[in-house]
């Protein structure tokens, strides 16, 4: 039985981070920063690690973390998601943090986790390629033994925050391991030879992409070979987080839907008066709180390490992806004439609404995972 009720501990990491990012990071400076090539303030980066222990949140003690679980990164994800943070706060925690936790031995974890918790490090998962494919059945890059260690050759595309990561995890095929699941994950250094990082152009400026070549560069391999379980739950895990970061947009937006409704007069009343309008907010908030039941559950699963993780992670992202773009939509539908402009901030929500709607799958997608996982 999952409780939905926030501790009252847990209520107050979400106020620390909510005053914290709206401190921090305010809409004009998401404006700043999606405009910049990094993309991120270091300052404030190494404030989220020292001050708040945002990037330590959920690594072990022993690791140099504060050994929290998912629900509390959940809940820090949501506040992000809300703000529309510019950091490499999703690559760094959601993807590169639980490749390590997941699939490194103990070694590679005390060799990693530490940078990752004291913000020194930037870290990031590349496993997607040109293909778009977001599963192992896509990866077509080649691991090869060279003397010691290993070289990888081949391209990662729509790597996120690829183009500054310092640690880069790579997925790809292990010659070390028979049959069709031979996938492994490899430490690349940034500044490796034979890498060349470009960055992407995107939809959504807030979160930064890059295209990752590989010829003959050095890596180090993390874990066992056979990595293909090590591999779904990571991506499970990154979803779960994904969908909770979604969640605090969709409340964003359906609080700036129903704020002007009430306020921009129109024939001598609020058009918050107006049946269409209540109909439009109405259907919006029947949407985000089954978005936080969705994204909540998922989250709670990844807590309890469950086996209804994989299904509860991709009910979640098919229905939130549909929420979310939805109510960014329908806020700018709200906001009519001036909500159409490039200035007003509807359009930054609309556009990481639909950025997050495709990262890690659509929905459509994840309706097939769901179909598959429960023998459909």
């Amino acid at each position: 039985m999952v409780d939905f009720a926030f501790s009252d501990e847990q209520e107050q990491l979400r106020d620390a981070v909510r005053r914290f990012l709206e401190a921090k990071s305010p809409i004009a400076e998401v404006r700043r920063l999606m405009d910049g090539a990094e993309g991120y303030d270091p300052a404030v980066w190494s404030q989220m690690a020292n001050e708040l222990g945002l990037q330590s949140l959920a690594i072990p003690e022993e690791y140099g973390g504060q050994g929290f679980g998912y629900i509390e990164l959940g809940i820090v994800f949501e506040e992000m998601g809300r703000s529309l943070l510019c950091a490499p706060y999703f690559s760094t925690v959601a993807l590169a943090s639980n490749a390590v936790l997941v699939q490194g031995s103990d070694a590679d974890k005390h060799a990693i986790l530490p940078g990752i918790a004291s913000g020194e490090t930037i870290a990031t998962l590349a496993f997607t390629e040109p293909n778009g494919r977001w599963d192992a059945e896509g990866i077509t890059m080649q691991a090869a033994a060279a003397g010691d260690g290993v070289t990888l050759t081949g391209t990662k595309a729509f790597v996120v925050d690829g183009h500054l990561a310092n640690t880069i995890i790579v997925v790809a095929r292990d010659e070390a391991t028979s049959g069709a699941d031979g996938i492994g994950f490899f430490v690349v250094d940034g500044e490796a030879p034979g890498l060349t990082r470009t960055q992407l152009a995107t939809m959504d400026q807030t979160r930064k992409l890059a295209r990752l070549e590989f010829a003959n560069t050095p890596a180090v391999r993390m874990g066992d070979a056979n990595a293909f379980d090590a591999f779904r739950k990571v991506l499970d895990l990154a979803t779960t987080m994904l969908v909770n970061e979604s969640v605090g947009g969709a409340q964003r937006v359906l609080e700036m839907s129903v704020d002007y409704a009430k306020e921009r007069i129109q024939f001598g009343r609020p058009i918050g008066s107006f049946q269409a309008i209540k109909h439009k907010c109405a259907d919006m908030l029947l949407e985000v709180e089954s978005s936080k039941s969705a994204a909540y559950y998922a989250a709670a699963m990844a807590a309890e390490d469950s086996p209804e993780l994989a299904v509860s992670a991709s009910l979640a992202k098919a229905y939130v992806s549909d929420a979310y773009f939805h109510a960014a939509a329908e806020n700018i539908q709200i906001h009519g004439g001036i909500g159409f402009t490039w200035e007003h901030d509807a359009h930054l929500y609309f556009k990481r609404a639909k950025s997050n709607e495709v990262l890690l799958g659509d929905a459509t997608y994840h309706r097939e995972l769901v179909a598959q996982g429960i023998g459909l």
